[in-house]
């Protein structure tokens, strides 16, 4: 199969599409193109659902990517059969994307800002909808630090920065040290290329994620609590304030 058409890389607020179905497995299928996010980088992927011309309407719980780039669906329940080859229609959860996209976004931040000032590099990360926490390898953390950097985060915030997204071939991304901020993993490579992600004005990082269109979208920055998950290792937690207020 060809790897799917990801529609979110090219708008980031698609939350409904038309696609064909091109692989039924069990209870996850394959679509020619499709709006819901995978999962990857610390995101969770997309919840939604999907609607059938004779099954109805039924949910999706989630979604993967295979190493080919074929984003599979996870349906419940069972999908139709004779569902192959009919055109559906699918949406995600709105409200639950622009959240994970908001949270995403000040990581971003957070972690650019931990690597230029302070030597950090992350070492994991959990997006959610209602808070989300980053791991580092953090030489010199305490506590008392986390005031300076909510408060150089918020900043950032403040300017309303916008976000873009563009792509490097694979090989002049391996030239680009900048663009990483994790010792461990590596950004995914599809199609030869790697996406990047930049903050206009501030950074760009590579990133197969969802974000919002600019900083002011966020919302203000708290750093509520603070983990040691080692003698280096440090693990932070990010709540966020509604965007405006």
């Amino acid at each position: 199969m060809e790897p799917t058409e990801r529609l979110y890389w090219q708008d980031e607020h698609c939350f409904a599409c038309e696609a064909v179905v091109v692989a039924i497995c069990e209870q996850e299928l394959a679509l020619d193109r499709t709006c819901f996010y995978p999962g990857g980088g610390g995101q969770p992927p997309d919840e939604g659902h999907i609607e059938f011309s004779n099954a109805g309407c039924l949910r999706i719980k989630g979604a993967r990517a295979d190493e080919a780039g074929v984003i599979w669906h996870a349906v419940s329940p069972q999908p139709p059969v004779g569902g192959l080859g009919e055109r559906v229609r699918i949406g995600i959860n709105a409200a639950r994307r622009v959240a994970l996209a908001r949270y995403h976004t000040v990581l971003h931040v957070l972690n650019t800002i931990a690597r230029q000032d302070y030597a950090a590099w992350i070492t994991g990360a959990q997006i959610g909808v209602d808070y989300s926490r980053i791991d580092f390898q953090w030489e010199g953390f305490s506590p008392a630090l986390s005031v300076e950097l909510e408060s150089k985060v918020n900043t950032i915030l403040e300017r309303g920065c916008s976000l873009r997204a563009y792509y490097l071939l694979e090989a002049e991304f391996q030239s680009r040290p900048d663009l990483l901020r994790s010792l461990e993993v590596q950004p995914p490579v599809v199609g030869g290329r790697v996406r990047v992600v930049e903050i206009v004005g501030f950074d760009a990082q590579a990133c197969g994620g969802t974000h919002v269109e600019t900083t002011a979208q966020v919302g203000r920055c708290s750093i509520y609590k603070t983990e040691n998950k080692g003698r280096i290792n440090k693990r932070l937690y990010v709540r966020l304030g509604v965007p405006g207020v």
